[in-house]
């Protein structure tokens, strides 16, 4: 799984709006996004643990260098 360190997790909720994702619901500790067929949840952690936002970048169905151009 790709690491993706230092990815403060309103960064990385911009980037997947970037990408196409909306936020559905905005938890206090996670926040849901969706596309229209894929669901991610981003937990609400500074900096978000790299192996997790890995894990995130390839559920959302994009590599890390697509990822890395949103942000």
């Amino acid at each position: 799984m790709p690491k993706i360190p230092g990815v403060n997790h309103l960064r990385a909720v911009r980037a997947l709006e970037r990408a196409g994702f909306r936020i559905l619901r905005d938890g206090k500790k996670h926040i849901v996004m969706s596309d229209g067929t894929r669901f991610l949840t981003i937990p609400r952690n500074n900096p978000v643990n790299a192996y997790t936002m890995g894990g995130i970048v390839r559920d959302a169905g994009l590599t890390v260098d697509e990822f890395k151009k949103f942000l």
